[in-house]
């Protein structure tokens, strides 16, 4: 097939005019490509993916070790099993999950057939979308998800529209730039997915500075979207990213990132020359940015961590929890955990800090590698001069007591290892809603709301628990399992709450992931147990966890204390690899030395 024409962005470039004509071009190849696209039928895309499988498959010990060297995780690092669950395995789950969509939509089937629906608090309908194999409740035993729809939305309509683009396959979505995160690998292939099949829409994929070592690695692994025109992958800073986004032959933008950056696409520079330009802008609601444009971006979230008679263990275990929503990647993730809301009327609250501490200071050290971070650390020093410095000086823990200012902590995503601890008043159900309240209206952000309780006390709140869950305006929610659960798992929806706007960001507009391809949704709500394995075996646990508390793991692999997270989280990404038993058994019996 002839080239086509290059389309060149009326903007007057800054950039070097071959670098320009690179661009141009690339948009041209993806103009091509996305006729090509339309012209696919449902049975050749599932078969495309499948070669996406292969080719991911074949390059991801190579991905997982640059990704984890590029962030100063050596070999014989514990924790550079990080980088085979946030790269290859999320992307090779999620094109599983993707080719199962489209092979049922091939045979004239919902995407949600077999999957159980019923009533959420607030007449809202809700799927339980994980887990929906076998293998998934073996891998991840006492993990469940679920995908809230909108209030008014009816199980007719919601099977009925799954599908999303792929329900009209012959439509072209033209072509969108994909401004690649730079802080976790899978991002920038998660997006370009959700792109192509949500919407039809082919892909520039501008990927961030941060992830330049890994593009040869994306290159091959993507190699069958590169190839007929479906995927151009581009490297650059701000100035090309500028460049591409007023680019005429972009159709679309999607960005994860910053609200700053976000404002700074949309509107124009927050500072300098141009700021009087921008400020008028934002008072007359005439963005600069001439083309729609979504977006996935972080905030601030909180751990809820709900008043109950724990043990010892308990104790440990949870803080452990929360120094992983912490700690993993360095806390340069946007949904790190940030604020917990702990209750000043708790009789186990200094045990609690205490094993927190202790969690804090045992967790391995590792560097602070994304840009700007020690700048983040110094602007939680200087917030906070009392903040407590564990481990090896890079993670603050900062307690504010009732009635101190926690304006700083709660509004600035720190992007660092930076954990406070705020005081509210209250026991049960009296601390949950108003920790809900105050996660709400005081801290920024809608991305991820984690809720940490014991199952004797979630049975005693009953349907109220449930009710203060509604309330959360967050896009996930997670009881007794990190929002990570939610981004890895690919049936459930990624991004923040509902009714965000280019004026008032919040922490994002739409979603991502979403592998089911569902409409009008609300949240996704993610469960895990209170307890791992063998305490999970306790009668009371059994009996009054209305059968959620149950697990056979001992420590999930993420957790940043896994003696053997970085074996069974290779372990886990190979089986997805080849699906080979064998070694799986091999697998699970090192996740019983967690």
């Amino acid at each position: 097939m002839p080239q086509a024409a290059p389309v060149k962005s009326p903007r007057t470039p800054t950039l070097p005019a071959a670098q320009v004509a690179e661009l141009d071009a690339a948009v041209a190849d993806l103009r091509t490509g996305a006729r090509t696209w339309s012209h696919l039928t449902l049975d050749q895309r599932a078969r495309l993916l499948g070669r996406l499988h292969a080719s991911v498959s074949a390059v991801a010990e190579e991905w997982a070790d640059v990704a984890a060297t590029s962030k100063g995780l050596e070999p014989g690092h514990p924790l550079r099993g990080e980088e085979w669950l946030s790269g290859p395995y999320a992307t090779l789950v999620a094109l599983d999950a993707y080719r199962r969509t489209l092979q049922a939509l091939a045979r004239g089937e919902s995407p949600l057939k077999g999957v159980k629906t019923d009533a959420a608090p607030g007449g809202r309908l809700r799927a339980h979308v994980f887990p929906l194999s076998p293998v998934d409740g073996v891998l991840l035993s006492g993990y469940t998800g679920e995908i809230w729809f909108e209030p008014g939305a009816t199980e007719s309509e919601v099977r009925a529209g799954a599908g999303l683009a792929q329900l009209t396959p012959t439509e072209p979505g033209g072509v969108g730039l994909v401004l690649g995160a730079g802080n976790v690998t899978s991002i920038p292939v998660l997006d370009v997915l959700y792109e192509l099949l949500a919407h039809n829409r082919v892909s520039l994929l501008k990927v961030n500075p941060t992830q330049d070592s890994v593009v040869p690695v994306f290159e091959r692994a993507l190699a069958p979207l590169i190839e007929p025109g479906f995927l151009r992958i581009v490297r650059g800073g701000g100035d090309v990213g500028g460049y591409l986004t007023g680019h005429r032959g972009i159709d679309h933008v999607h960005i994860t990132g910053a609200a700053t950056t976000f404002d700074a696409i949309v509107w124009g520079p927050s500072s300098g020359p141009a700021s009087g330009a921008t400020t008028r802008r934002r008072r007359e609601n005439r963005p600069k940015l001439a083309k729609p444009i979504t977006a996935e971006l972080g905030g601030v979230s909180p751990i809820i961590v709900v008043p109950g008679e724990w043990s010892e263990a308990d104790l440990a275990f949870q803080a452990e929890h929360v120094a992983t929503m912490r700690l993993q990647n360095s806390g340069h993730n946007c949904i790190a955990g940030q604020v917990v809301l702990l209750s000043s009327d708790w009789p186990q609250r200094e045990e609690f800090l205490a094993a927190l501490r202790a969690a804090l200071d045992a967790a391995p050290a590792r560097p602070v590698w994304y840009p700007h971070g020690d700048e983040k650390l110094a602007a939680a020093a200087s917030d906070y001069p009392d903040a407590e410095w564990c481990g090896d000086g890079t993670r603050a823990l900062i307690e504010v007591a009732p009635g101190e200012a926690a304006e700083a902590l709660e509004n600035t995503e720190y992007f660092a290892p930076v954990l406070g601890v705020v005081a509210l008043a209250g026991d049960g159900q009296e601390f949950l809603d108003r920790a809900v309240a105050h996660a709400n209206d005081e801290l920024a952000g809608s991305l991820g709301a984690n809720v940490l309780i014991d199952p004797v006390t979630q049975a005693a709140l009953g349907d109220d628990f449930e009710r203060a869950i509604a309330d959360l305006r967050y896009g996930t929610v997670s009881i007794n399992s990190w929002t990570a659960f939610g981004f890895l798992t690919p049936t459930l929806p990624w991004g923040g709450f509902p009714g965000a706007t280019v004026q008032n960001v919040e922490s994002g507009i739409g979603v991502v992931h979403n592998a089911l391809l569902v409409d009008r949704i609300e949240r996704a709500v993610t469960r895990g147990p209170f307890r791992p394995f063998p305490r999970s075996l306790a009668p009371a646990a059994l009996s009054r966890s209305r059968g959620r508390s149950f697990s056979v793991l001992p420590k999930p692999p993420w957790f940043v204390t896994s003696r053997t997270g970085t074996a069974v989280s290779e372990g886990f990404t190979r089986f997805r690899m080849d699906g080979d038993y064998g070694r799986l058994a091999a697998t699970l019996v090192r996740a019983f030395r967690a």
